[in-house]
């Protein structure tokens, strides 16, 4: 479930960083009833950017198959850049 806290809790600053580390996950933060911000550990936001990334090299692999286009061979891309970084 989300954490959800008023702009105006904000004046702790240490609790709310323990919550993002404890839960690792956004807290989100309203303004007026509204959403307004959203905080989150470091550790977090990586793993999130970290699978958006990993969605993202999918998604486009995913296109590539359905348009039909020539696919690399991992074994041979690998061997490839051995040679052109270990010679």
């Amino acid at each position: 479930m989300p954490q959800i806290m008023p702009i105006k809790e904000l004046r702790n600053t240490n609790v709310i960083s323990e919550r993002c580390h404890a839960k690792r996950e956004p807290i989100f933060i309203t303004k007026n009833g509204y959403g307004n911000l959203v905080l989150m550990s470091m550790e977090t936001y990586e793993d999130i950017t970290s699978m958006a990334e990993t969605d993202s090299a999918i998604a486009e692999f995913e296109t590539q198959m359905a348009n039909g286009e020539e696919l690399l061979d991992a074994g041979e891309v690998l061997a490839s850049a051995r040679r052109r970084h270990f010679g």
